[in-house]
């Protein structure tokens, strides 16, 4: 097996792992999200070794794109602000490597950046930087065929997205190509806070988990220590993003973005526990 195989041959299984460790002590996985490259390298860097620090079990970790669409405007904010920085995907790998040896890390990139290389270049891009598997939000999985041979010969996972809007028939096909698990967003809108976790929710989760023989983690919306102990009770795992996001971002500086987000995360982790 070639070497980069083998280094990245427990990427689908690191995801399980962080999965397992978590049910067995009677809880969701929580799994924050920071903006690769905001507010720029360095912290991003800070804030990734924070979360690991505070008790994360798997990092999601954002590519800034131009035209984010599942976004919101804090996120969207953060990725325009890294991109006029000269954030790059390798930077954003390079964060990735630095906390993939502590904790699983899911780097989350949109489909016009898998297509400026050849798919295999990628798979092993993430591999090298220890990911353990990618998203791609605006990745048809009736496009995903290539990408997904890629990642799976490099022992990475591919993680589907599904919605409130998914039809049954659609979510059967998601399901059974997911790997590491499928990331359910919580609502019909783009990434924010919200004031309460959306009616339905339980049924939607139900739903998915008929039909997946992999764990369910719910985003979008969760911005406080009690949503995401209400979602950790329906859910596998409790995905946190704009509120860890606006918090680096209103922070006067690194060490006041780490602890923002450390603070959090421990009384989400509290929370959930």
């Amino acid at each position: 097996m070639a070497e980069t195989e083998t280094a990245a041959s427990t990427g689908v299984a690191r995801v399980a792992a962080a999965f397992a460790a978590a049910r067995a002590e009677g809880r969701a996985a929580l799994m924050p999200y920071l903006m690769g490259g905001f507010p720029d390298v360095e912290t991003s860097r800070a804030i990734a070794i924070a979360y690991a620090d505070a008790g994360a079990d798997l990092i999601e970790l954002g590519v800034p794109f131009s035209d984010p669409l599942a976004d919101g405007p804090v996120i969207h904010d953060a990725a325009t602000r890294a991109l006029a920085q000269g954030a790059t995907l390798a930077d954003v790998l390079d964060v990735c490597a630095s906390v993939s040896g502590r904790v699983a890390v899911v780097p989350m990139i949109y489909t016009n950046m898998v297509l400026a290389q050849s798919q295999q270049e990628l798979a092993s891009a993430l591999a090298e930087a220890g990911a353990a598997g990618v998203i791609v939000p605006d990745l048809p999985p009736e496009e995903a065929d290539g990408l997904a041979a890629a990642l799976d010969a490099a022992g990475l996972a591919l993680v589907p997205l599904a919605a409130p809007t998914t039809p049954p028939d659609r979510l059967k096909v998601i399901a059974a190509a997911a790997r590491g698990f499928v990331y359910v967003v919580s609502d019909t809108r783009v990434t924010g806070e919200r004031d309460d976790v959306p009616e339905g929710l339980a049924d939607l989760v139900g739903s998915v988990r008929a039909v997946a023989s992999v764990p369910v983690a719910v985003g979008f919306g969760i911005g406080t220590p009690e949503q995401a102990a209400a979602v950790g009770a329906l859910a596998d795992g409790v995905i946190v993003g704009t509120r860890l996001v606006r918090a680096a971002g209103e922070a006067a500086g690194p060490e006041a973005a780490v602890g923002a987000v450390t603070e959090f995360l421990r009384a989400a982790r509290n929370a959930m526990s």
